[in-house]
């Protein structure tokens, strides 16, 4: 384990045998650190400089962002576009890869590119149906499913060759991820799909919204007693409420997000329920932290990215550790 404490401000944490990739945030988690992740949400538009002005609200406070790739079925500006802008400014980038959209020559051929780009972590997904979308008309592909992807993109990376058995001359060096439901029924198959996930290659995962502490022990206890916190990093999820209504809604409407109603009768007696969502998550955060096997957190914060800031600092989750920002890049050079 390295220690930060032995590093000078700013100076980049060393690539060590072992690792899949030079990225920050594989560096972050084998050193032994409580990673900080969050997501952007891709603009509806064709201007980079919106992509940069909302990525610049996350400086300095966390490890990575995730790209989402047409989350909710959903078309936005690209993944794979989104890691190529903000690479080149120096972000740490996970690319999410959705399934619906593209047949396996596609995925593989994003997946070098992205690499080429400066993409080092990738987090694969089997993607919403394409009813949930506001094009439902669309055709779905679906040519992989999470776990076929995983083992595609691993084989990609360890074997340095195409499904078809084609030899690659650079294979891509990512961290590769999945993403997990402690909170979705049967709640005692979940330790088992994770398991099956880390078999087929993931090296990290990141949780669905955690509001219940009590089932999240539950669940790591589980895969900690299995091994899985020695075979993978878990980041779990977590969100700000903007309002008892909105609480009440995902719980009703989101599979596997269960919010208990202690949480909602405070949002509902909150002067400012906006504010106290942001409590909340900050709590959510520090109790997080204490949990045996827990590697960090992932912040998704949708349309209230500028609030990523107020809950990390608020949970002190850090402890004194800035993670990289432009700044630093400057610093550095001059």
């Amino acid at each position: 384990m390295v220690e930060i404490e032995e590093l000078a401000p700013g100076e980049p944490l060393p690539i060590l045998d072992g690792h899949s990739s030079p990225g920050r945030l594989e560096r972050v988690l084998r050193a032994g650190q409580f990673a900080v992740t969050t997501e952007i949400a891709p603009p509806d538009t064709a201007d980079a400089q919106a992509v940069f002005e909302r990525a610049s609200v996350f400086d300095g406070w966390v490890d990575a962002i995730n790209a989402t790739d047409g989350s909710g079925a959903n078309c936005h500006m690209s993944s794979v576009g989104v890691c190529a802008l903000l690479t080149r400014r120096g972000y740490a980038m996970v690319m999410q890869v959705s399934c619906r959209d593209r047949n396996r020559i596609a995925i593989q051929g994003d997946v070098l590119g992205a690499a080429a780009m400066g993409v080092t972590s990738i987090l694969c997904l089997t993607g919403d149906g394409v009813q949930a979308g506001d094009q439902p008309n669309a055709k779905p592909v679906f040519d992989f499913d999470c776990m076929s992807l995983l083992r595609t993109i691993t084989s990609m990376r360890d074997q340095g060759e195409f499904l078809s058995g084609r030899m690659l001359s650079n294979p891509p060096r990512v961290f590769v991820g999945a993403a997990a439901n402690p909170f979705a029924p049967p709640l005692d198959y979940r330790p088992l799909r994770l398991k099956k996930k880390i078999d087929a290659g993931a090296q990290f995962v990141q949780t669905q919204y955690c509001f219940d502490i009590q089932r999240l022990k539950q669940y790591m206890a589980e895969v900690y007693d299995m091994g899985l916190t020695e075979r993978c990093y878990i980041l779990v999820g977590v969100g700000p409420l903007a309002s008892a209504r909105t609480a009440v809604w995902i719980r009703d409407n989101v599979p596997g997000v269960h919010i208990p109603d202690d949480i909602i009768r405070r949002l509902l007696a909150a002067h400012n329920p906006r504010e106290e969502g942001i409590r909340i998550c900050a709590e959510m955060i520090q109790a997080i932290r204490t949990i045996e096997g827990v590697h960090g957190v992932h912040i998704m914060a949708y349309r209230q990215e500028e609030r990523v800031s107020d809950i990390v600092k608020e949970s002190g989750v850090l402890e004194g550790r800035v993670p990289w920002h432009p700044g630093m890049a400057q610093r550095l050079i001059h």
